[in-house]
This record gives structure tokens, sequence and C-alpha cells, in this order.
């Protein structure tokens, strides 16, 4: 078992160079393209995972200066709208008091006319009375002009109250 034959190890050489040489040529040159692509694809995929990954970070900063974007633009309407409640409301007071004032000033107006009205029929009634109780101290009826003349005199000595 353990002779050396020359021939032997000759021929095992050389069958081994020859298989060497066809898997090298027919299986391993193939499992090493096969083992490099698939390490290529993977280099590829991760690349890939890192750009989406880098879309997804960009994207997500997007989304929340959008976000903090439309905070603010909420914001600032709703201060606007705060704003132009704010003035329609004053504007509406504004509107109200005036309105008031002038119903105010009318009726103020509306009741110097009443009294007005009353005091010269006060002063009709007595002057009505002067002159009613002048005929029964004179006993005699005056005539229109005369008691014109009476009332007149009368009116302008009473008190303007």
């Amino acid at each position: 078992m353990f002779e050396i034959n020359p021939g032997l190890i000759l021929w095992t050489i050389i069958t081994f160079v020859v298989l060497a040489g066809l898997l090298g040529k027919y299986a391993w040159r193939p499992m090493l393209q096969a083992l490099q692509d698939r390490e290529d694809s993977i280099r590829d995929a991760l690349a890939q995972a890192d750009r989406a990954r880098a879309e997804a970070t960009e994207m997500i900063q997007q989304t929340q200066q959008n976000m903090a974007r439309a905070e603010q633009e909420y914001q600032r309407m709703m201060r606007d709208a705060r704003a132009m409640a704010e003035q329609m409301k004053q504007e509406i007071v504004s509107k109200a008091q005036q309105q008031a004032r002038h119903e105010l000033d009318r009726a103020h107006e509306e009741l110097q006319r009443n009294l007005d009205a009353a005091r010269q029929q006060l002063r009709a009634e007595v002057a009505d009375l002067a002159v009613k109780a002048a005929e029964k101290i004179l006993d005699e009826t005056l005539d229109a002009a005369k008691q014109k003349k009476i009332v007149d005199t009368f009116i302008t000595q009473l008190p303007k109250n």
C-alpha cells in the first residue's frame, strides 16, 4: 500500500491537472462569475436600499416642512379671521351706538315737539280762561280783535316755563 509507483503518480498528476483545467474552464469560472453576479446584485440592492432610505428621509423632511408651513398658514388665517371678526364686531357696535344715538335724538326731538305743542295748548287754554274770566269780570263780550289783543298781552306777560 505504501509503494511508490511513478507511473501512477504521473497519471494522477496529469489527471489532476486536466481535471483542474476542465473544472477551471467549465465549472469554476461560471461559479465564480455567478458568485460575482450575485455579489454585484446584492451590492446594487444595498445601494438601491440606501437611495430609497435617503429619498424616504428627504420625503419625511419635506412632509414635515409642508406640515410646518400648513400650520403657519393655519395660524395666519386664524389671526386674520379673528382680526376680521373683531373689526366686524367693532363696526356692528359702532353702527348700533350710532343708531341708538340717532333714535335717542329723534325721541328727544319728538319729546321737545310734544312739549312745545303742550305748552301751546296750555297757553291757548290759559288765554281762553283769561278771556272768559275777563268777560265775567267786565260783564261784557269782547269782540275777536279785543280778545286777540288781550290774549297776546297776557301770553307775553306769562313766564316762559
